[in-house]
């Protein structure tokens, strides 16, 4: 539990971004200080990834199929995750299950607009 605290506290501290970041697989999705952070903390590049491949794409090109901003929440719990992405109220786009991920539990939140993701705290 105090890794889940620890990391929370330490991602509070992100407001802004002075980089942006990006995987030469999907160069048209950047990622701020904060998500770096994230991922290489909590071991969750894998996250990127899949939003980079299932998520972003559906938010871009002449008809997107979602809107060009995203909520997108991972709860983690008992080594698995749940990943829902939503318009930021009350509609839900889709879920995800991830059976396993080292990822630590809780609730982990992002945003992803204008090709950005960052944390939360970033926006």
């Amino acid at each position: 539990m105090t890794q889940v605290i620890d990391l929370k506290t330490e991602l509070a501290q992100f407001t802004g971004s002075e980089h942006l970041y990006f995987n030469p697989l999907y160069r048209r999705l950047n990622y701020t200080d904060g998500i770096k952070y994230f991922a290489e903390r909590a071991g969750a590049y894998w996250l990127l990834d899949i939003i980079g491949t299932e998520f972003h794409p559906k938010t871009t090109g002449e008809n997107p199929k979602w809107d060009y901003f995203l909520s997108i929440t991972m709860k983690v719990k008992d080594s698995k995750a749940q990943v829902k992405v939503t318009d930021g109220n009350d509609t839900t786009f889709t879920t995800k299950s991830i059976s396993y991920t080292d990822c630590p539990e809780g609730e982990w939140h992002f945003y992803l607009t204008d090709n950005v993701l960052m944390l939360a705290s970033e926006y």
